[in-house]
């Protein structure tokens, strides 16, 4: 069961990586076109940068999942390769468990912010005026994915622990070995990715 919800929860986060990826696209060529409408015409597309920047914030957040589940997220492990399975596991689990307890507090932090945007009528100090409950609603998406995806990790990497099934603690939580990322790189179809700190939306506010 576990293992079907870590595959059904895989396609999510592929799903909601490529819209990501696919909203910094049109931004890029959004802000292409307004520096060449303003070179050429002296015309330009207010609020361009501000639209991006809230696109960076969501779009990173919604590529978090995915770099979990893929374990692509930066890990120091250069005493890690040298010790036994069993500790290997147990680190792994132990690792993920304290993210889960960073990104929860990181994510009810946010909730508070998009509560409070809402609830005061936040908006940006910009030409557009942005309610900044709106971009922040797909920021807290993103983190409440994470979150989903972490509490799935850390219950079935704990679950396996138990059973000392440490190859699959490995494979769902644990550092990728040298083996694994050079298939990785040399596989076409296989992509991966760094998180990237998000910052909230919440620059240039007033209530």
């Amino acid at each position: 069961m576990l293992a079907t919800l870590h595959n059904q929860l895989e396609k999510i986060a592929r799903a909601a990586v490529w819209t990501g990826g696919a909203a910094l696209m049109l931004c890029a060529i959004m802000v292409t076109l307004d520096v060449l409408s303003r070179k050429l015409f002296g015309i330009t597309m207010s609020g361009a940068d501000e639209i991006t920047g809230y696109v960076f914030a969501a779009s990173t957040t919604w590529a978090y999942s995915y770099c979990l589940l893929h374990r692509a997220n930066i890990r120091i492990d250069a005493l890690y390769q040298l010790f036994p399975r069993a500790l290997q596991a147990t680190l792994d689990v132990l690792g993920t468990l304290l993210l889960l307890v960073f990104m929860g507090v990181l994510t009810e932090r946010a909730i508070h912010t998009l509560h409070a945007s809402w609830t005061y009528g936040s908006t940006a100090v910009t030409t557009l005026t942005t309610p900044l409950w709106i971009p922040q609603l797909f920021w807290v998406a993103g983190l409440i994915l994470l979150m989903a995806s972490l509490i799935l990790v850390a219950v079935y990497a704990l679950s396996r622990l138990f059973l000392a099934d440490f190859a699959t603690v490995s494979r769902i939580a644990g550092v990728k070995s040298l083996q694994e990322e050079i298939a990785d790189e040399a596989a076409p179809t296989s992509t991966t990715a760094h998180p990237t700190a998000a910052t909230p939306p919440t620059a240039h506010q007033e209530s």
